[in-house]
């Protein structure tokens, strides 16, 4: 006989959704902040950025004398004033010439120095990258003595070649650690490949690996330009002459002990700071890729 509770049919199982992802709460918290807890701080930080800026193109833009917090009349006295009387052309020339000298020796003699680094093993491999990382400690102020004493003997004192190769020098355990990195990244496959179909080594490097390496140049190049571009210990030491000073070194002579021109001042500082401004607008997108490549260990 079948009795009644046998005929009965059992409750379907209840299922229960899985729990979501960690990723997922955190995105879903995230959602629930309201924004102006995000945009409130963000401005603050913002306008304390910009403020300095609109204080240097109030004081480069408005005439000499006035005191309104708004550039107008505007006028491009300053300006006018630093190029021609204060020969800033010629310091802009000359920074020019000691960035972009710079950028190409550091970014080849670090583009060798890292490929040896990232492709070969040799006994003190180890002990000469501790070197490298230990020489980002020692100041530039400790290396104008000795630098100062070897081109002297060279007789290189008041020339841009001392200035390049100073900054070169002071560059370049970074880069080449940097560049080290970058080329870790690129399998090692591709040059063996290479090498199969009849390249040898600098060929293979030159056709498979260099076209990889582009953000990482771009990188390297990008922050040894800026750095000689700004740098004023060196230039400042090295030459003696107005027509062979950099734009840091023709900035400091508009200050004096009495007296500082603060229109001029101001219209040279944003001479210096508009080239910077544009190669990063362009490079930006290869900048971020670069070093984040480099951050990375292959």
């Amino acid at each position: 006989m079948i009795t009644k509770e046998a005929t009965e049919v059992a409750p379907a199982p209840v299922h229960e959704s899985p729990e979501p992802p960690r990723s997922v709460k955190r995105r879903r918290a995230w959602d629930e902040v309201p924004r102006w807890h995000i945009y409130l701080p963000l401005s603050i930080y913002l306008v304390f950025t910009l403020i300095p800026f609109y204080w240097i193109l109030l004081f480069a833009l408005r005439p000499a004398g006035s005191t309104s917090l708004v550039p107008w009349p505007i006028t491009f006295d300053h300006f006018e004033k630093v190029w021609t009387e204060r020969a800033f052309g010629t310091y802009f020339e000359n920074s020019v010439y000691v960035g972009l000298a710079t950028l190409v020796m550091t970014t080849l003699v670090a583009l060798a120095g890292g490929y040896a680094l990232a492709r070969f093993d040799f006994k003190v491999k180890n002990a000469f990258m501790l070197a490298l990382l230990c020489s980002q400690f020692v100041p530039g102020a400790l290396l104008l003595v000795p630098l100062f004493e070897i081109f002297a003997e060279l007789k290189m004192i008041n020339s841009l070649g001392s200035v390049i190769i100073a900054e070169t020098v002071f560059q370049l355990p970074l880069s080449m650690i940097l560049i080290s990195n970058f080329i870790k990244n690129v399998p090692y496959s591709l040059e063996e490949a290479a090498w199969v179909d009849g390249c040898n080594r600098l060929t293979a490097f030159r056709i498979v690996v260099l076209p990889l390496l582009r953000p990482g140049l771009i990188a390297v190049g990008s922050f040894a330009f800026v750095h000689s571009w700004n740098h004023f210990l060196f230039a400042l030491m090295f030459l003696n002459n107005q027509d062979k000073q950099t734009i840091p070194v023709g900035l400091n002579t508009l200050m004096s002990a009495d007296s500082v021109d603060l229109g001029a001042l101001a219209a040279g500082g944003i001479i210096a700071a508009v080239p910077v401004v544009i190669v990063f607008a362009f490079i930006q997108k290869w900048l971020i890729t670069g070093f984040s490549a480099g951050a990375v260990k292959g």
